[in-house]
């Protein structure tokens, strides 16, 4: 078990209905989904098939033109931006900044989403003494553990990962899903989308390929 708090509001998630355009492509129409309280779910499909357009949807990043999410059965239309403030999504990009340490980066992301531990979150993915080297000189590994970081650095409900195994070694892999456990037995949910194996007690899993438009 980790040695950071986390504390989060359990609610159930769910999508009805779903259907995204990207360019003038239909990527998936159809799509339900329901994610309980301390649920992960494991999006499948090969590239191309909609896992990161889903992950898009689901933070409120790109409008689906057909359907609604729901939390505890609340359209999140309603107020996007307080489902924002509920949610980490973590994509392909891992927003570091090479002239700041890897020290300060944390501080900036915990300190605009009300977090405070961030020399825990250090600890966990094993960056403590790395704190005060600037993030230019990372590795691509050092860089994606700094972006997971700040997944326990600072508490939201639900995780939306988008492949967090890129770049990750054996023992980076298993932070990660330690992190996740303890997320969960607090209430915390997780979506996430990968192309390796990653195996998760109880989860479920979602293939795109069974919502794709049919010619």
């Amino acid at each position: 078990m980790t040695d950071f708090p986390i504390r989060v509001t359990a609610s159930a998630f769910a999508g009805r209905g779903l259907a995204c355009l990207r360019g003038e492509r239909l990527v998936f129409s159809a799509l339900d989904f329901s994610l309980p309280a301390s649920g992960v779910l494991v999006l499948t499909g090969p590239n191309g098939s909609g896992k990161t357009s889903l992950l898009r949807v689901m933070a409120g990043l790109t409008p689906a033109i057909e359907g609604r999410l729901l939390w505890d059965e609340r359209d999140i239309g309603d107020d996007v931006e307080t489902h924002r403030s509920r949610l980490h999504y973590i994509g392909h990009q891992d927003g570091v900044k090479p002239s700041l340490t890897v020290g300060e980066t944390l501080s900036f992301w915990a300190g605009m989403r009300g977090g405070s531990d961030v020399d825990a979150a250090l600890r966990h993915f094993r960056l403590a003494r790395l704190a005060g080297m600037p993030c230019r000189l990372l590795s691509a590994g050092q860089r994606r553990r700094l972006a997971l970081s700040r997944l326990v650095a600072s508490a939201a409900p639900l995780w939306l990962l988008d492949e967090p195994l890129t770049g990750l070694d054996e023992e980076a892999v298993g932070d990660l899903a330690a992190a996740v456990a303890a997320h969960r037995a607090r209430g915390g949910s997780v979506v996430l989308s990968t192309h390796a194996a990653f195996a998760l007690p109880g989860m479920q899993t979602l293939s795109l390929l069974d919502f794709q438009a049919r010619a």
